[in-house]
């Protein structure tokens, strides 16, 4: 068997022995020892082919992430995108759903396309990076054995296993007074409140789960009912937390690799991502007020807040969509500087892991998923540069 097929085609590993999907139905059986190690065995595990073992590792590990946000970006276009099968990765689609479209749309009229142009973009970041590994000679990514949840029920989505689950999250939009910030960095140790906090606490869904939840109303402002105007906002919300992560672990990963090539991909795929957390940011500032909403999820009865009414607070302001300037590297040696944050390396794959997971993006998924998915990132981050 050729070193540039894929791991979950090379049974002599353990993560090749997960990706099989031996383990899809039984994880617990084999108990967590054997999957457990105490220090990181790059080469021994994976096949580097021609790549440093920490790059290879790297790559691998966003080939992975690339193929989580491939899927939840797949369901966002099947309800929500531009409904034309173009690029041809994005199959199936049934032409959309009317109604959350709008909704969506209440954030921008340009969203279908927006949604659709992101779906094909992390398709192409992750066809390009596992077949730049298979080039390499080095083992590949392949999530497909763990697609086992359950999709929408709505009009315009498949009924087909996902990755991820878009119906049950916890979204940390700490991220807008992170970018606001005139003093504060997490790379120096500073926290950021939410700015949503309705959307912080318990569960929320971003896509409409069934037709009840989708529904239009000529007689409501935004054209749509508010459950499913509510719903439209929280996925604009999401749509940002997503791409600020790819934002930021793209240049953490980028400072561990050893080959000027690896570098450059991690530094141009990594500036799309910035293009997108953009572009999105930008959007979800648009989301309309909402009161007295009953969330379809946790059952409470919610307000969405008046982001205009956040005028004249920087911390929360909407149209504050640049990086504000703030402290890097020092709080005292260097005056502020617009920067993307986090930068930091320590932990960065291990964080962003966990960053999906505190979100509810992975509710109901194998425990078999989540020791690979910690392997692939704890090889990542034990990277180093070598030269």
């Amino acid at each position: 068997m050729e070193k540039s097929e894929s791991i979950i085609k090379r049974p002599v590993n353990r993560r090749s022995f997960m990706r099989s999907g031996v383990l899809a139905g039984g994880a617990a059986a084999l108990g967590a020892g054997l999957l457990s190690k105490g220090t990181s065995a790059l080469a021994a595990e994976e096949g580097s082919g021609r790549l440093e073992p920490g790059d290879a590792a790297i790559l691998r590990f966003l080939a992975a992430v690339e193929q989580i946000e491939n899927d939840l970006w797949q369901q966002y276009a099947e309800l929500g995108g531009n409904q034309t099968n173009e690029p041809p990765q994005i199959t199936g689609l049934t032409g959309g759903n009317a109604a959350y479209i709008k909704a969506l749309q209440n954030l921008d009229g340009d969203m279908p396309q927006y949604i659709h142009d992101n779906t094909e973009d992390e398709f192409s970041h992750q066809e390009f990076l596992n077949s730049y590994l298979a080039s390499k000679g080095a083992d590949t990514a392949d999530l497909k054995s763990f697609r086992n949840l359950p999709s929408s029920k709505a009009d315009g989505a498949q009924n087909i296993g996902r990755l991820t689950n878009l119906m049950e999250l916890t979204i940390d939009t700490s991220w807008w007074t992170r970018y606001r910030s005139q003093t504060g960095n997490p790379d120096l140790g500073d926290t950021f409140a939410n700015a949503i906090k309705v959307l912080g606490t318990k569960k929320h869904t971003a896509i409409p789960r069934n037709n009840n939840e989708a529904q239009l109303d000529s007689s409501s402002p935004n054209g749509v009912t508010d459950l499913t105007q509510y719903i439209a906002n929280t996925a604009g919300f999401h749509f940002a937390f997503i791409e600020q992560g790819g934002t930021s672990l793209y240049p953490q990963l980028a400072q561990r690799a050893s080959d000027p090539e690896v570098l450059r991909i991690l530094l141009s795929i990594g500036g799309t991502e910035i293009m997108h957390f953009q572009t999105w940011h930008d959007k979800a500032g648009n989301s309309p007020p909402l009161k007295g909403v009953k969330d379809p999820v946790s059952g409470d009865t919610v307000d969405f807040p008046d982001i205009s009414k956040f005028e004249g607070n920087e911390d929360l302001q909407a149209n504050l969509i640049m990086p504000e300037p703030t402290n890097f590297l020092s709080k005292t040696k260097f005056p502020p500087v617009s920067i993307v944050r986090p930068t930091e390396t320590t932990n960065a794959a291990k964080g962003a892991v966990k960053a999906f997971k505190d979100d509810g993006l992975f509710n109901g998924q194998d425990p078999a998923f989540f020791r690979l998915l910690n392997d692939l990132a704890e090889d990542a981050d034990d990277a180093r540069r070598r030269f």
